[in-house]
C-alpha cells in the first residue's frame, strides 16, 4: 500500500528518504507553508460550524463530521481540491492502517514463500492497492492536464512533484509510483492524526466539565462580539494549548507524572516540555531524524477547529449518556483512534443569535 518502501513514514534511513523528506518539507509541512494554507482551514472551518448550526439542539457525530473537515483540508492542500474519491481514499488508508498493526501468520514465517503466497490478507492488500491505483493515478493523469492551475493559482505537492520529477539534478530520479507513494503518505498521516486528537480532546472535555467551562470561558473572553476567529489569535489561547498538549500526553508512568489517568492541561503551566524531541518524558512527534516533519501542519489543523468549535457552541450529551459512561476504548491500529464515535448535542452560543 505504500509502493514498496518508496514513501517517507516506512522508507528506509538513506540518501533517497532525505530527499524525498526534504522536499516534503519545503513544498507542504514548513512552517510558511502551512501558514499559507489558512484560507484554506478558515474556510473549511468556516463550512463545518454553519452545518452544525443547522442540527443546534439535536445529536450529531462529531468524529465524522471532523473527519470529513480534516480530510478536505488535506486533500485541498496536496490535491489542490477535494477528490471525489475521498471517501474510498479514507477507507483504504483506515483498512491499511489497522492491518498494518496488526498481526498475520505470514509474519511468524517471513521466509515462507507458501505461506505468504496463501495469505489471505495479501490478496486483500493487492486488491485495495489497484483501487489505490485508480485513484492516485487519476489525481496525478488531472495535474498533469492542468498544471499550475491549482487553487489560488498556486502549486500543491501533486504539482510540486511533478515540476521536480523532470529535474534532472536530483541523485534519486522520481517515477511515478514515488509521488503516489508521499501523496499517500501526506493524505494518510495528516487526515488520521489531527482528526484523532481533536475527537479524543472533546471526548475529553465532555467527560470532565471544569475543564470544558475553564477554556471555553478562555475562548469566549479573547473574541468577544462575535469576532472571527483568526489562525493568528488561535496563539492567544493559552488554556487551549494546555489541553491539546495534554491531550497529546500519553504518557502513563506514575514514576515521571502526577495523576497519570487524569485529564489534567494545568500539568504543563509549569513544565517547560516542548514537542521538538529533547525531552524523552513527552515525545508526541516522536524525536531524532525520524521526528515527524508534519508537526506544525498537524497541530495547525487541530488548534482552528477546536477554538471555534469551543467558541460557537454549548455541548452536551444526548439524554441517556453519562460522562462516565463514555467508552475510551481505542481501535487497534497505528493512530489509536477512538472505537467508538463521539456523539454530543451542540447548541449555539446565545452572543452569536
Amino acid at each position: 500500500m505504500w509502493y514498496d518502501y518508496k514513501n517517507i513514514v516506512f522508507s528506509p534511513y538513506s540518501k533517497y528518504w532525505r530527499q524525498m523528506r526534504k522536499i516534503c518539507v519545503m513544498e507542504l509541512v514548513g512552517a510558511k507553508i502551512v501558514r499559507s494554507f489558512g484560507s484554506i482551514r478558515n474556510d473549511e472551518v468556516s463550512g463545518l460550524i454553519k452545518s452544525i448550526r443547522l442540527s443546534s439542539g439535536k445529536p450529531i457525530n462529531l468524529t465524522e463530521k471532523i473527519s470529513s473537515l480534516i480530510s478536505s483540508i488535506t486533500c485541498r492542500a496536496a490535491f489542490g481540491k477535494v477528490c471525489k474519491d475521498r471517501d474510498t481514499l479514507t477507507k483504504l488508508m483506515k483498512e491499511a492502517f489497522r492491518m498494518a498493526a496488526g498481526l498475520e501468520i505470514a509474519d511468524l514465517f517471513p521466509s515462507s514463500k507458501i505461506i505468504s503466497t496463501l495469505s489471505w490478507s495479501k490478496l486483500r492488500l493487492l486488491r485495495m492497492r489497484r483501487k489505490l491505483d485508480v485513484i492516485l493515478d487519476a489525481i496525478i493523469n488531472e495535474h498533469k492536464e492542468n498544471l499550475g492551475n491549482g487553487e489560488f493559482g498556486n502549486e500543491d505537492l501533486v504539482d510540486v512533484f511533478l515540476r521536480i520529477k523532470e529535474n534532472e539534478e536530483l541523485e534519486f530520479p522520481i517515477g511515478k509510483d514515488n509521488i503516489k507513494a508521499v501523496i499517500y503518505d501526506m493524505f494518510a498521516a495528516g487526515t488520521e492524526t489531527s482528526s484523532t486528537t481533536i475527537d479524543w480532546t472533546m471526548t475529553e472535555l465532555m467527560r470532565n466539565p471544569r475543564v470544558m467551562a475553564k477554556v471555553q470561558a478562555e475562548v469566549r473572553k479573547i473574541f468577544k462580539g462575535g469576532k472571527i476567529i483568526e489562525e493568528n489569535d488561535v496563539q492567544k489561547l493559552k488554556y487551549l494549548k494546555l489541553g491539546i498538549g495534554e491531550r497529546l500526553g500519553m504518557q502513563r508512568d506514575p514514576k515521571y507524572w502526577a495523576n497519570p489517568e487524569n485529564f489534567e492541561p494545568e500539568r504543563f503551566e509549569n513544565q517547560a516540555l516542548d514537542f521538538v524531541g529533547g525531552d524523552f518524558q513527552y515525545i508526541p512527534f516522536g524525536s531524532g531524524s525520524r521526528m515527524c516533519p508534519g508537526m506544525t501542519f498537524g497541530l495547525a489543523n487541530a488548534e482552528l477547529p477546536l477554538a471555534q468549535l469551543l467558541y460557537s457552541f454549548n455541548w452536551k450529551l444526548p439524554d441517556g449518556v453519562k460522562a462516565e459512561d463514555l467508552d475510551m476504548i481505542e481501535n487497534p491500529g497505528l493512530t489509536a483512534t477512538r472505537k467508538n464515535n463521539l456523539f454530543v448535542v451542540p447548541t449555539t452560543y446565545e452572543s452569536l443569535g
